[in-house]
């Protein structure tokens, strides 16, 4: 998935709408390209939180190119210890 703009109230419910959709599938996992997205609310936060939960253990959702205010939301909750976050460049 391609996040732009806001993850916040407004866009939430969109948002797990599609992860609920996601979660219908046989996934190994779920990559969200963020270098887009530029902002993140909490609610833009529980998202992710969502998603983590609504996709079996075996799930690894993987973050890329965050932007450094995005990125750090993320670390400042310790939410980074339960989603892989990569640099743009760093996909393989």
């Amino acid at each position: 998935m391609h996040l732009a703009g806001e993850l916040d109230a407004r866009s939430a419910a969109r948002f797990n709408e599609l992860i609920i959709e996601a979660a219908e599938h046989e996934l190994t996992e779920v990559v969200l390209i963020a270098d887009k997205l530029t902002y993140m609310s909490s609610a833009g936060l529980r998202c992710l939180v969502f998603a983590h939960q609504k996709m079996p253990r075996a799930v690894r959702i993987v973050l890329i190119g965050a932007q450094p205010e995005v990125a750090e939301t993320i670390r400042l909750t310790g939410f980074d210890r339960s989603i892989v976050m990569q640099e743009a460049g760093d996909r393989t």
